[in-house]
């Protein structure tokens, strides 16, 4: 109980003190002039480290990219394997009845013939 009354003290007056020392300094800050150089030279910094800034998510933005390509890359290939794969299995299903069918046509000829 005490150590929380303690830390709330030393809290609200350490703002408090924060609150002094900026209030003493607020009217040296305002009688300060602000040069025009220095305006421009912030402008430029802000202007330079955005474009930084975009550069740096654009190489960011494109290498996603090309992983999210390339995975999808990968993913069509094996898709693609595993359909080529079921098309030979067709294939040879119907080759194998196909060959059961035509034997079974040459049978019928082959008796009809030895019935006239």
């Amino acid at each position: 109980m005490s150590f929380d009354f303690i830390a709330l003290i030393v809290l609200v007056l350490s703002f408090f003190g924060l609150t002094a020392l900026v209030l003493r300094k607020v009217p040296e800050v305002k009688a300060m002039p602000e040069p025009e150089i220095f305006k421009k030279e912030l402008r430029k910094k802000i202007k330079d480290k955005t474009k930084e800034v975009l550069k740096e998510r654009s190489n960011t933005l494109e290498s996603l990219l090309h992983k999210l390509l390339s995975r999808i890359r990968i993913l069509s290939l094996k898709v693609d394997k595993k359909v080529s794969d079921w098309i030979v299995k067709l294939r040879t299903r119907s080759v194998e009845r196909t060959k059961g069918i035509d034997t079974y046509w040459k049978e019928i000829k082959a008796s009809v013939k030895k019935k006239n």
